[in-house]
């Protein structure tokens, strides 16, 4: 798989992030790429496109990151979901990867760190 057939779903409730990361993204060849701007839109968007990866921020309104990992989980046990904080505790870490995360990333994300991630999904390595 190219990055160009690799399909995105962003969700953070933050604009600014989404648009930043979705600008990056694009930059590398991806054309699809979606915003939720909180946990459950990012689940019911998930449902709607089955997205290749999904990048979802941790602290959000109405579903927490957490919360929308566990349930998309329930929806679909192979989603790579990436989750990201700026409130990176120990905690987190291990919520987020008992809920089924594929990565945890400390916010600010690097260019090189969303590179490195879309190249190892798009070679379908675990």
């Amino acid at each position: 798989m190219v990055l160009s057939e690799i399909t995105v779903l962003i969700c953070d409730d933050s604009l600014l992030i989404r648009k930043k990361l979705s600008s990056f993204i694009s930059t590398l060849g991806v054309k699809k790429i979606y915003e939720a701007a909180d946990g459950q839109e990012a689940v019911d968007m998930y449902k709607e496109y089955k997205p290749t990866v999904v990048f979802m921020d941790i602290v959000m309104p109405r579903k927490t990151g957490i919360e929308a990992v566990s349930e998309i989980i329930d929806f679909d046990k192979n989603a790579k979901i990436v989750m990201a904080s700026s409130v990176g505790t120990q905690n987190h870490l291990k919520e987020a990867i008992n809920a089924g995360a594929f990565e945890f990333l400390q916010k600010p994300i690097s260019d090189d760190q969303i590179t490195k991630i879309l190249e190892i999904i798009s070679k379908g390595v675990n």
